[in-house]
This record gives C-alpha cells, sequence and structure tokens, in this order.
C-alpha cells in the first residue's frame, strides 16, 4: 500500500510538472524572444537588445493598431457596462411574467448564435448603415454580441442588493436613476469591474468582426495587425511578433491586476443582507 502511495504521488506530481512546463514555456519564450536579436522558436537567454522595440515603433501600423484595439475595447466595455447595469436592474426589480425565461433564451441564444454565424447579416446590417469601417459601428455590434452575458452576470449583484436601501432613497425623493447611480451602483462595483474586464478582454483578442467591418488598415485593431507580420516569402518574423505580442499583452494583465487587487473578482453576489 505504502509504495502504491509513493508512486501515485510521484505520477501525480509528474503530471503537474509536465502540465506547468506546457502553460510556463511559451510564456518564457514570450518574455525573452523580445529582447533577444535573432529569436527562434526556443527559448534562450536573451542578450537585451532593444532593436526588436525599435522596429515596432517603426512599423506604420503597430503602435496605432493598439490605439485603436484601446478605442475599441474601452467603447465597448463602458456601452455593455452602462446598458447591462441598467437591464440587469430592470429585470432585478420589476416583475414581468416571463422574465426569467427572457433572460435564459437571451443567453441561450446569444451562446447559439455566435459571431461567426451571425457574420453576414452583421456584415450586411453594417453596409446598409454605412458602418463599415467605421469604429462606433464596430463597438455597437460587439455591445450587442457581449449583452444579453453581460445582463445574465449582473444580475445576480442586483438581487443581492437590499431593496431598504433603494427605499430609503426613494422617500427622500431620489429618482429612478438617482438610486441606480448613488445606491446601486457602489453596491455592485465589483460586478461592474468583472463585466468590464471581461468585455475588454473578449473584445481585445476579437478577430473576425474588426477583420470584416474594417478595412482601412489605419482603423483596424492589434489582434488584426498581428496577422500581417509576417516576411515576404510568408514566414512568420519572430523579432516582430514576438515583441509586438508582449506590447499586445501588456495593457490587458495590467488592467486585470490593478482591477483584481481594488475590487476582485466575483460573479456573484453584492453584499449579503
Amino acid at each position: 500500500m505504502t509504495a502504491r502511495f509513493v508512486v501515485g504521488r510521484i505520477g501525480f506530481y509528474t503530471l503537474i510538472a509536465v502540465l506547468l512546463a506546457f502553460f510556463t514555456i511559451p510564456l518564457l519564450w514570450l518574455a525573452s524572444a523580445p529582447f533577444t536579436s535573432d529569436p527562434t522558436y526556443e527559448v534562450a537567454v536573451p542578450d537585451f537588445t532593444w532593436e526588436n522595440f525599435q522596429a515596432v515603433v517603426e512599423h506604420p501600423y503597430a503602435l496605432p493598431s493598439l490605439y485603436n484595439s484601446l478605442v475599441l475595447s474601452a467603447g465597448t466595455a463602458v456601452l455593455v457596462v452602462a446598458m447591462a447595469a441598467l437591464a440587469a436592474y430592470a429585470l432585478s426589480r420589476v416583475r414581468l411574467p416571463g422574465r426569467d425565461a427572457l433572460l435564459y433564451a437571451l443567453l441561450l441564444l446569444s451562446s447559439i448564435i455566435t459571431g461567426t454565424a451571425a457574420m453576414v447579416p452583421l456584415f450586411q446590417l453594417a453596409v446598409e448603415l454605412n458602418l463599415i469601417d467605421s469604429h462606433f459601428g464596430l463597438i455597437l455590434i460587439l455591445t450587442g454580441g457581449l449583452l444579453p452575458a453581460a445582463i445574465f452576470m449582473l444580475k445576480d449583484f442586483m438581487d443581492s442588493t437590499p431593496k431598504s436601501y433603494e427605499e430609503s432613497a426613494r422617500v427622500f425623493g431620489a429618482s429612478p436613476l438617482q438610486i441606480v447611480r448613488h445606491v446601486v451602483v457602489p453596491l455592485v462595483r465589483p460586478g461592474l469591474a468583472t463585466i468590464g474586464v471581461w468585455a475588454v478582454a473578449n473584445v481585445w483578442g476579437n478577430f473576425l468582426m474588426p477583420y470584416l467591418l474594417l478595412s482601412d488598415v489605419e482603423k483596424q485593431p492589434a489582434a488584426v495587425i498581428t496577422y500581417t507580420l509576417y516576411t515576404e516569402g510568408g514566414q512568420a518574423n519572430l523579432r516582430m511578433l514576438s515583441t509586438f505580442g508582449l506590447l499586445y499583452s501588456v495593457p490587458v494583465v495590467i488592467m486585470y491586476l490593478f482591477v483584481s487587487k481594488k475590487y476582485g473578482f466575483r460573479f456573484h453576489g453584492g453584499i449579503k443582507r
């Protein structure tokens, strides 16, 4: 029994080590390759050169694409958080027949009808509304795709907020919007932060919709520009890809660490009653 236990533990820790190596080695490559003069697909000790970053700065579309990604992500996150908060509050407080069924139906439909399945009608809609090559049009489409899941997640936070706080504010003459702004929103900040980071992460790595709706290369985000960083022969330009990939990853990591430290990430609950 003891020998079997020892063999089992060795096998368990070996499996954990293999899994850690599987996820760690790509991160080590991403951290070292940008500082290597001639990076390869192998992890190596960098010689700490800045030439790769200089090449990215001199690229005509690399840094502007990061700005485009920031505009799209921030704009979508603001709309998703604002609209989801209002809709989730209404669904939490107003008793409508079939309310829960409607919410689950929206979530189910948004999961079944993905962006890939709806890309043809969405493209035709964008053409009819003159929203091709428009950041605003792309933000609206991305917001519509994220809203059902955002409303579903935020509703639990709204349900956990005591109604007595709102009733006290209503006694002093606060309007519904004032109650949402000054009473409800401060109580559900962790939920709003979670939805905001979730929306930014979804838009930041989205390739399909920007690729379809933004034909002007100067307006394309970093997720699309990444696929152009190849040599004339079609080979991956590791110097550019590794360096741009590092710069592409840093803003999201910083945002996650900041929000996690300030609010934490939860997908349930406001405060205990």
